[in-house]
């Protein structure tokens, strides 16, 4: 993929070193882009590179960076300004979760989540996009979840909240950017093989739920991005998924509440 001026368009994912952000650096450098892969796990992000490099010749920036620091955003903002890379489309997937019930998590935890999961998502955004608009040109894919489209849950207190906001988001900066050609797009999965569910200790649970339920990190992220290509605003992945945001949409909450597995409707 190049733009007019025959330079090939640049893609930035959070969360690049793992799971769905894996996956679309994956789907972006078969399109043809370059990356900017940003994440913790630096050699990850290296071996990434490589492969991305020998299999479609992307070249990928990596950049290793806790989006819990409130610094990140504006450092990583500033180092690819410093190497003269735009950024094009932006992936807004880093993220974890807090499994606690409120009253049992430490606060720390909690503000740590808001950091990486609302403030950071919000902060990249403000920075790239009036790059985006100079150049009349943006993509942007905010990583939610089906918990967004659902009532609030018993445990992950915070998650849904802020899924939801990334939907907010997303709606809102297209109002906004309506007439331009940048377009912001948000994904909702559900449960996706990924090592998220290892991490928040919930895999022996979620194991219980039926095959049909599961989706494959790389078929969130290739159907995201052909959303996004749509011009689709709020996007489900999967069958499954969308009758189930169907049904969240139709059923009182306090039915939707009582149903067994509200702690778990949580993905990366």
């Amino acid at each position: 993929m190049v733009d007019s001026g025959n330079r090939r368009r640049t893609a930035l994912v959070t969360g690049a070193s793992a799971g769905i952000g894996k996956a679309f650096a994956q789907v972006f450098a078969e399109d043809g882009l370059d990356l900017v892969l940003v994440a913790r796990r630096k050699e990850r992000l290296e071996e990434l590179a490589n492969e991305l490099s020998k299999s479609h010749g992307a070249a990928s920036t990596v950049i290793e960076a806790d989006l819990a620091d409130p610094e990140a955003p504006q450092q990583i903002f500033e180092r690819l300004q410093a190497d003269g890379v735009d950024v094009d489309i932006l992936v807004n997937n880093a993220g974890f979760g807090v499994p606690e019930d409120y009253k049992d998590s430490q606060w720390a935890d909690q503000a740590r989540f808001m950091q990486v999961m609302a403030t950071a998502p919000a902060h990249l955004t403000h920075l790239f996009l009036p790059g985006m608009i100079e150049r009349n040109y943006g993509r942007f894919i905010n990583v939610s979840s089906l918990a967004a489209l659902f009532p609030g849950m018993a445990g992950h207190t915070l998650y849904s909240g802020v899924k939801s906001f990334l939907v907010k988001l997303s709606q809102s900066l297209n109002l906004e950017l309506e007439g331009s050609d940048i377009h912001a797009s948000v994904t909702c999965p559900g449960f996706t093989y990924t090592e998220y569910h290892d991490v928040i200790r919930t895999r022996e649970s979620v194991s219980q739920y039926p095959e049909y339920m599961w989706m494959s990190a790389e078929d969130v992220a290739r159907q995201s991005y052909e959303a996004l290509k749509a011009g689709t605003v709020v996007f489900v992945p999967g069958f499954a998924n969308r009758m189930l945001a169907g049904a969240a949409s139709l059923l009182p909450e306090s039915l939707i509440g009582k149903l067994g597995g509200t702690r778990q409707i949580v993905s990366p």
